[in-house]
């Protein structure tokens, strides 16, 4: 990895994504930091088959410069960050860049057939990062099909040189925790397998922190992750939660945990004995070494599961790495007490302490009024097998009724992504999409029923295919409920949404009620997130303001759901003025 100051010499690529942003920035400043105040920085990411050993086996992964979890990137607040991208393995890949806003420029936002094709075996591709009102940890990682359970890596963003800093006393250090999976097989063929019999995806065999399983594991205690520590210091842990299939719960042995931010954003500051982290989000932590040391000064850091839906085979086992006081003897660590793997109590009381931080300095601003609103159901699904859902008639498929695959859906809609163009590419260069998709994704399920009840009926089970997205005017102020349902089985759902942070303003179990539950929507203080997990049994609702022309994907964040059909687009159009409407398509983009 090579990295360089506002100095290095500038690529094609950013140099006209810099001048595009300051031709910009006379009435957009209040929207985007100005490029005076940035810096441009510059990496290089080679993607290599690599060998790694875990749980006693050799395997060979896809892996960046060589590493396991990723390289770290670490900027400041309105930094540009120009990665070239060296594809040396053995397929397509492309790289997201999560919970960056990138401002007007879905081009380089990354998931494969949205807003790119992708990296062909042997070619390379810059992406250029926009960075904006981000602060705090976001992370980066593949997008095209379930790579990124080794391709990723943090992504550390600091407040503006001169700035004010913190809203926190500054720590004294920095500790980055990657929450992750481990398989012994092949992730690839997993892929390969869930497609051709639409059967469900495999249990991982181990959960990782920063890519190793722990002590609890068989060939695992000499890589087992450590981070010394000093008495009476405050250590900044970035926590990221890259797992494909599960939330987790997360605490530190012997010691209290102060939250003060999520998805790059502040939150008021609360003390926990454990947090809940959905797959996608972040959480920034204080950690104060101020333990008294009574077993020798030596915690185990833990993760484990928070899965409700329990019908499903679920990897309950706890990752665990060190924490370990400067000078402590080599005793055995002790084990913190963490929430059972179905613990929904758990997960809601930590989930209902977030709120922004809605100060002068980071202000909430939550939309108000709504101009459209959508109740979006959140569900598992079934396919007929053939033609309703693989690639031939005779194919024999594995769902959870004869003759069918599972599947996955917004509304009832199981999407489907182009291929041969992405849409943004369609949407770019036809208005209407060419045909390569219809801007008619519904506002509303197609069929009203009782979301939540233990067992819908079968018929409800099913789902239809198509290559649809909602379409935005710029600037309308946008609600989306997200009603989650008990279509085979109850389970939470991380929601991500590319090009916007939005505002959770409520939760709730049940049925949303549209003449009741939004008299109890928080529009003060909500936390400000770019991934929300969906209650198991219940709904949340979000809101933000489509001011980021383009081309922006919204998935569940559980890869198998993604690969379903639990996903959709949101095209924003175009402002009326030059500062609000998207940059121009970059030459450099890979063809398909």
């Amino acid at each position: 990895m090579t990295m360089g100051g506002g100095a290095a010499k500038m690529p094609p690529a950013a140099l006209w994504l810099v001048l595009g942003m300051v031709a910009a920035f006379g009435v957009a400043a209040a929207a985007f930091p100005a490029p005076a105040a940035s810096k441009t920085n510059h990496y290089d990411f080679f993607i290599t088959e690599t060998k790694v050993t875990r749980l006693c086996r050799e395997k060979s992964v896809l892996a960046v410069n060589g590493q396991f979890p990723g390289p770290t990137i670490q900027e400041r607040r309105g930094d540009v960050v120009v990665v070239n991208v060296h594809n040396q393995g053995h397929k397509n890949i492309t790289l997201h860049w999560h919970g960056v806003d990138q401002p007007r420029n879905p081009w380089f936002d990354g998931p494969e057939y949205i807003t790119q094709c992708p990296i062909a075996p042997g070619a390379n591709f810059t992406y250029t990062v926009l960075l904006s009102h981000e602060e705090g940890t976001l992370w980066w990682h593949a997008h095209s099909d379930f790579d990124r359970a080794t391709v990723h890596g943090a992504f550390v963003v600091r407040p503006r040189l001169g700035s004010s800093d913190y809203p926190y006393p500054k720590p004294h250090g920095e500790i980055p925790l990657i929450l992750g999976e481990w398989w012994n097989a092949d992730v690839e063929k997993l892929l390969e397998e869930t497609k051709r019999t639409g059967s469900d995806f495999n249990v991982s065999d181990a959960n990782t922190i920063n890519g190793q399983p722990g002590d609890m594991f068989p060939c695992s205690v000499d890589g087992t992750f450590r981070a010394v520590v000093e008495r009476g210091k405050t250590y900044l842990l970035r926590v990221i939660n890259a797992g494909l299939t599960n939330d987790m719960f997360f605490a530190v042995a012997g010691h209290r945990l102060t939250v003060v931010g999520t998805d790059g954003r502040y939150l008021k500051p609360f003390s926990v004995d454990h947090i809940m982290i959905a797959s996608g989000q972040t959480m920034d932590v204080l950690l104060h070494a101020n333990n008294n040391n009574t077993n020798g000064g030596r915690y185990y850091m833990a993760a484990r599961t928070f899965q409700t839906n329990l019908q499903l085979a679920v990897n309950n086992s706890t990752a665990t790495a060190v924490l370990e006081y400067a000078g402590a003897a080599q005793s055995p660590p002790e084990l913190p007490a963490l929430p059972a793997v179905g613990d929904l109590a758990a997960a809601t009381a930590y989930t209902a302490r977030l709120r922004s931080l809605a100060t002068a300095a980071h202000p909430a601003d939550v939309p108000a009024r709504v101009d459209e609103r959508m109740v979006v159901t959140v569900s598992v699904n079934v396919l007929p097998c053939g033609g309703g859902g693989g690639p031939n008639s005779n194919e024999t498929c594995e769902g959870p009724i004869n003759g069918t695959r599972f599947a996955a859906s917004l509304n009832n809609v199981s999407f489907v992504a182009p291929a041969g163009v992405d849409v943004l590419d369609a949407y770019y260069s036809s208005v209407g999409g060419g045909g390569v998709y219809e801007p008619d994704f519904p506002d509303r399920p197609p069929v009203a029923f009782n979301f939540t009840e233990a067992e819908p009926a079968t018929e409800l089970w099913f789902t239809r295919r198509g290559t649809r997205v909602k379409v935005l005017d710029y600037g309308a102020e946008v609600e989306v409920v997200f009603q989650g349902t008990s279509i085979l089985g109850a389970e939470p759902h991380p929601m991500h949404l590319h090009g916007y942070a939005f505002y959770v303003v409520g939760r709730g179990f049940g049925n949303f009620d549209e003449t009741r539950d939004p008299a109890t929507y928080n529009l003060v203080d909500p936390p400000y997130q770019n991934t929300v997990s969906v209650p198991s049994g219940g709904w949340a609702a979000i809101r933000f303001r489509a001011t980021n022309p383009g081309v922006w994907f919204m998935h569940c964040h559980f890869d198998r759901h993604m690969v379903w059909g639990m996903d959709t687009v949101f095209i924003v159009k175009n402002g009326k003025t030059p500062e609000t409407q998207m940059m121009p398509r970059p030459s450099s983009m890979p063809k398909c």
